[in-house]
């Protein structure tokens, strides 16, 4: 249940009708001890280790682009590791995205780990399904903090309702993109979302969901994992970026255009 202490990635976190309506009128939302500080202790060194170990950014942040400024960015680690394998497949967390999204079914998309580093920049506006070929607005990602996660370290910020606003959809994330998308939320008077997460605090967020995180001004490296789930169900379309075609090439190669994904590397992870 939620706040045990217990490590724990399987039981059940009860979604009230209130968290259901806030992620999908919303497009987010923020849930509180769904995963406990031993579960979080536990997996964290795993995903840690495996971060220092598969991680190929040593540049000085000073000769970094914005980007590269932004996290250390380490996918697909579940094939590197049989614990953060477990993590990533959690069905308690597959299961919300799931409840959330109001599908039978998810499966991966892709893991990856997202470390902002001390006196690493910010992380520009952006949606992350733009990076994604994929057949439906029916994906999220679930942002998971490793640690208590203030303002001053950079926590995921979320533009409200900007699932449903399509101005900025077709910016990768940039300089540019934090300029353009910036300008854009700001005409439309969406707010902004920026408030700490709590240790075993959880966001889920549609792919479509407007979002940046500001710069790590602390001396600790803030540590997330996350996990992208798409329905079960959902085809692969015709490419429209570079991104898209080399998400194609990583996570669906061999595959056609009208196809399920549901390749070994999306496995289901929970169907009702």
């Amino acid at each position: 249940m939620p706040g045990s202490n217990a490590i724990d990635l399987d039981t059940p976190y009860p979604l009230t009708p209130e968290q259901i309506r806030h992620f999908r009128e919303r497009g987010y939302v923020k849930l509180k001890d769904v995963l406990s500080p031993a579960t979080l202790l536990h997996y964290g060194e795993a995903i840690t280790a495996e971060v220092k170990r598969l991680n190929r950014m040593h540049k000085p942040m000073s000769e970094r682009t914005t980007y590269q400024r932004a996290f250390l960015q380490v996918m697909n680690i579940w094939r590197q590791s049989e614990a953060v394998r477990a993590f990533s497949f959690s069905k308690k967390l597959a299961r919300l995205a799931a409840e959330l999204m109001g599908v039978r079914g998810v499966r991966i998309y892709h893991d990856q780990a997202l470390y902002k580093e001390p006196a690493g920049g910010f992380t520009p506006w952006h949606a992350d399904q733009y990076y994604w070929p994929l057949s439906s607005s029916n994906t999220c990602t679930a942002w998971v903090p490793l640690q208590a996660t203030p303002r001053e370290m950079g926590p995921l910020a979320f533009s409200v309702g900007s699932h449903r606003f399509e101005s900025g959809r077709e910016l990768e994330i940039s300089d540019e993109s934090e300029r353009k998308i910036q300008e854009a939320l700001a005409a439309a008077n969406l707010p902004l979302d920026e408030s700490p997460f709590d240790l075993g605090e959880v966001s889920f967020h549609y792919g479509w969901t407007f979002h940046r995180a500001g710069p790590n001004t602390t001396d600790r490296p803030r540590a997330v994992m996350t996990i992208i789930y798409i329905e079960d169900g959902i085809r692969l379309i015709e490419p429209t970026n570079r991104n898209q075609l080399g998400d194609i090439e990583a996570w669906m190669k061999g595959m056609k255009v009208g196809d399920i994904v549901a390749t070994e590397l999306n496995p289901v992870l929970y169907r009702a």
